[in-house]
């Protein structure tokens, strides 16, 4: 396929002596069919070349040369460059790549590159809450997403299964598991046994001892500590996995924090040999006031316990070893933001340069309830299991009262349901807060998932009135020329640059928006446009056409995370 913005790029390369590359990041698509179809703005140029960008875009309209075949014409307005595609050739060469290519938009961009992605990360023996939906949900879309463009991903659940807070679980078992039948229900029994073992602790500081002694004696392998650790490990996962296999979120590896147990002492080792390890308050540090932090990173508390730091750099040490990474996304919340920016610091004295070029903390906005901030310690939280099921309930209603006859309902609904809070959860901008509203995230009016999954049903319902889907060599692609259809095929143009512009700002929000967009695109094609009934080319090139629409949908939605029902 022709690649329209690279050459309007390399032209204007051409023209200019700039970098084709550099150029390329700055052409756009108008809103506006009246202003072409790739638009190059100037105003980047103005400062570099001492010019006004009307007069840049003038200068560069005279000097560029295009083959009139690809490009109609050029036309300046205001600062901008405005081309105009050949339209029967963009319409020909869209179709011809859908043709070619069954996964439309996959490539080989990322070949010989490793990708770690890191994401969900609950803590064994509390509940899985709203708070973990943002960074599974974005960590899984990223993980499908960049392993779509042929890199290497690997996806780590890097569990929470170490720390002080099992010696706090320890403690309280000892002083209340008899009251607590934890064959069922365990989760929410052991948060019960959380809260009140924090309520006590911030009352009696003798019991918070116990609990700090309690992970002494875990880290020490003492028996008695390990099994019961063990035994909080497996009811929790099993709980876990269950949701899991309800939102298809998939890991290659579950190496949590105590993975890295054994693995600490050389990172202490280390630190000590480049000699920039300190003692603050019988405490083990890393000054690192030379990089503009003023807050020292604790990588050994005073009692010779470890802390998140300690094993998150083990993990570092163990990930570029057997991974050699060239990024290792950390999908983790801006509240966390500092405690990465001392890691990355300390990882310089641990890994080699490239490595730590490579440690990237995607931080997202947290999730509230609109009456505050959540708290596993105050027990304040809505659990993911039960957010799943009242959405798939309510999917449920919706579609009994809008097709009572529907087959399979439950698969449907479960479908309908999953894929609204998907998208509802990722088509916020990941820096943002989120404030959980039931009524939001059940809202499958505008812009949702249900707007996505209907219409691809609706391509699909079209399609299924055909006995015979033409194919690509038997269009007349003249009879795709109107704008309604052109802006589709824009949109599909777009697939594959949607997804690089995903991983390079690791913003899955952004094809969030681009399937709004193309549904959208469809819908107004579908309202302007009789598609069964016209004239057999006409009717043959709409068909197709609304095929590839439903391809797309189903490729975009599953990198999303979204599964999509054939009907509703």
């Amino acid at each position: 396929m022709i690649q329209f913005k690279q050459y309007i790029a390399e032209a204007i390369s051409k023209a200019t002596e700039i970098k084709k590359e550099e150029l390329e990041g700055y052409i756009e698509v108008p809103k506006d069919d009246n202003n072409g179809d790739f638009a190059f703005p100037c105003f980047k140029l103005a400062k570099t070349m001492k010019k006004a960008p009307q007069i840049i875009a003038e200068e560069i309209k005279l000097k560029i040369e295009i083959d009139t075949n690809i490009v109609d014409k050029i036309e300046v307005l205001g600062g901008y460059i405005n081309f105009y595609i050949n339209k029967i050739l963009f319409v020909k060469e869209v179709l011809k790549e859908l043709s070619i290519k069954q996964e439309y938009g996959k490539s080989e961009l990322g070949k010989g590159k490793n990708i770690i992605v890191e994401y969900s990360a609950p803590n064994i023996a509390k509940p899985f809450h709203i708070g973990h939906l943002r960074t599974t949900l974005i960590g899984n879309s990223l993980y499908r997403i960049y392993k779509y463009l042929g890199y290497n991903t690997i996806g780590i659940n890097h569990l929470g299964d170490y720390g002080t807070q099992f010696g706090k679980m320890i403690e309280a078992y000892k002083m209340w598991g008899n009251e607590y039948d934890l064959t069922t229900d365990p989760i929410n029994k052991l948060m019960d046994m959380y809260v009140r073992i924090n309520e006590l602790c911030k009352k009696e500081e003798k019991v918070l001892e116990k609990c700090r002694e309690n992970f002494r004696l875990l880290e020490s392998k003492d028996k008695y500590c390990v099994d019961l650790w063990n035994k909080f490990k497996d009811l929790s996962m099993a709980e876990f996995n269950k949701i899991y296999d309800i939102l298809n979120v998939k890991f290659d590896s579950y190496k949590g924090e105590s993975f890295y147990a054994d693995k600490m002492d050389e990172v202490i080792k280390k630190l000590d040999e480049k000699g920039v390890l300190t003692e603050s308050e019988g405490a083990k540090i890393v000054d690192l006031t030379d990089v503009g932090i003023k807050t020292p990173c604790i990588v050994q508390k005073a009692n010779g316990s470890s802390i998140y730091a300690t094993r998150d750099l083990a993990a570092i040490m163990y990930r570029a070893k057997t991974y050699d990474f060239d990024k290792c996304l950390y999908v983790v919340a801006y509240e966390q933001n500092l405690y990465f920016k001392q890691i990355f610091a300390v990882a310089r004295y641990l890994v080699d340069e490239k490595y730590v070029k490579g440690l990237e903390h995607v931080s997202y906005g947290m999730v509230n309830l609109p009456t505050g901030k959540m708290s596993t310690r105050l027990g304040n939280v809505v659990k993911i299991e039960d957010l799943i099921k009242g959405t798939i309930e309510k999917a449920e209603e919706i579609i009994i009262q809008k097709n009572p006859n529907l087959e399979n309902k439950e698969e449907v609904a479960k479908k309908v349901g999953v894929g609204a809070i998907v998208y509802n959860t990722l088509s916020t901008a990941t820096i943002k807060d989120q404030i959980f509203d039931w009524e939001t995230a059940l809202n499958f009016q505008g812009e949702t998932g249900p707007y996505i999954q209907y219409t691809y049903v609706r391509t699909q319902s079209i399609l299924e009135k055909i006995s015979e889907i033409p194919e690509f060599k038997d269009i007349n692609i003249q009879k795709l020329n109107d704008k309604y259809s052109i802006n589709i095929l824009k949109l599909i143009y777009d697939f594959e640059d949607t997804l690089v512009q995903v991983t390079k700002k690791e913003e899955p929000s952004i094809l969030a928006r681009y399937l709004i967009d193309l549904s959208k695109a469809f819908s107004n094609f579908y309202n302007e446009n009789k598609i069964i009934g016209e004239e057999k080319e006409l009717q043959d090139a709409r068909i197709y056409l609304t095929k590839c629409v439903g391809r797309v949908l189903k490729i975009g939605a599953y990198l999303l995370g979204m599964e999509m029902p054939n009907k509703m």
